[in-house]
């Protein structure tokens, strides 16, 4: 990431990945079943990759004409700091590669960055990505996040998608066990899919500007 695009962030905000939602939370107008509460427990790191790109524009909305043959994702959740208080205008940013395996090196197809709410909430349309092959061999299908509280550190990490997972006839599964670098504990939860479209959650949990 370059200097000033850190700099932004670091006067703006900090994520970090973690665990589901709240018992019997809503993210919006998406009904979400019981889950776990926050843990407190920080959203494990992962490595940035070779292919983040600076200055993404501002967008909850990665559905263009060219990645709307993927399969859809409404992805959505609750930024928490380490003592389990949503993290208001938290900075998010997400970028992955698209139906083919591809990421978009020229422009800013399926990449941007968007600000909690005052609940810490956020929401992301999105496609589900592809595996592809790479310098680390076989890669999951997996989104690339970086989450960060306004003044905290910033928390680098991955989200992956269960084995049941049904899109572009992948063994998801498969997939996944044959990644050596998935961590389980960034999965999205997903809702059975409805008419081809997925809805997913997953809550960060970062260290904010008080954390050492």
């Amino acid at each position: 990431m370059s200097a000033s695009r850190r700099s932004f962030i670091l006067g703006a905000t900090t994520v970090a990945l973690g665990t589901t939602a709240a018992a019997g939370r809503a993210v919006g107008d998406t009904p979400w079943p019981v889950t776990p509460a926050c843990s407190g427990h920080e959203t494990p790191p992962a490595m940035e990759g070779p292919l983040f790109k600076p200055n993404s524009p501002e967008t909850t909305d990665f559905v263009t004409p060219g990645t709307s043959t993927g399969v859809l994702l409404d992805l959505s959740g609750i930024v928490y700091a380490t003592d389990c208080k949503p993290v208001a205008r938290a900075l998010l940013e997400f970028w992955q590669c698209d139906q083919n395996g591809d990421y978009d090196t020229v422009g800013f197809s399926l990449r941007g960055h968007q600000f909690t709410a005052a609940d810490g909430s956020y929401r992301l349309r999105t496609i589900v990505p592809r595996d592809y092959y790479g310098r680390w061999g076989r890669r999951a299908p997996h989104i690339h996040t970086q989450v960060q509280a306004p003044g905290g550190p910033v928390l680098v990490t991955q989200l992956y998608f269960p084995d049941n997972t049904q899109a572009y006839g992948r063994n998801f599964a498969e997939l996944n066990a044959g990644d050596a670098l998935i961590n389980r504990a960034c999965t999205i939860a997903l809702n059975p899919p409805v008419s081809g479209r997925y809805t997913g959650r997953f809550d960060f949990v970062i260290k904010t500007r008080g954390d050492r």
